[in-house]
């Protein structure tokens, strides 16, 4: 029977390149010259820590992490840049949240979408997936397209297509 789920996740190894990539805009840039600015991942939590001087140039960096990424083909609704930044000293440090997975209400909102569409498919909620199975895999690319077409503010990735 085919099969698909549907995730919310960041790859890794994107996310070290477009941070990568970041980092070195910074040292060449004009307006960074002799700043202190920082960019440091966590690939384990999925947190990016930003120092910098001031408001200016945080903005900046986050603008850059946010063309690079989404140049990696990272979706930029990943990027939690709701968390002020905080003074220490002269520097300003910010933590940038990554989101990963599922959350519940999310699930739920994809579930009530799919089952609305009236296709004959099946939606299971799997922990910080949803798996979609059905008979055709034509209905299968037709939730599929039902999904990317209805903004629900999250990003979302279709894997495991069997």
């Amino acid at each position: 029977m085919p099969s698909f789920d549907i995730v919310s996740k960041v790859d890794g190894q994107l996310l070290d390149n477009a941070v990568n990539v970041a980092t070195k805009e910074i040292l060449n840039r004009f307006d960074f010259r002799d700043s202190q600015s920082v960019i440091d991942l966590n690939k384990k939590d999925m947190i990016i820590t930003v120092e910098t001087e001031n408001d200016m140039r945080m903005r900046a960096i986050e603008d850059m992490l946010m063309t690079r990424a989404i140049k990696q083909g990272i979706d930029g609704r990943s990027f939690d840049f709701t968390k002020e930044a905080t003074a220490s000293g002269k520097i300003i440090k910010k933590t940038i949240k990554l989101k990963a997975g599922l959350e519940k209400e999310d699930s739920k909102k994809i579930v009530k979408i799919i089952k609305d569409s009236k296709i004959k498919v099946d939606a299971a909620i799997m922990d910080d997936q949803v798996r979609v199975t059905s008979k055709k895999i034509d209905d299968l690319q037709a939730i599929i397209q039902l999904l990317r077409k209805s903004d629900l503010g999250i990003p979302m990735q279709f894997i495991n297509m069997k």
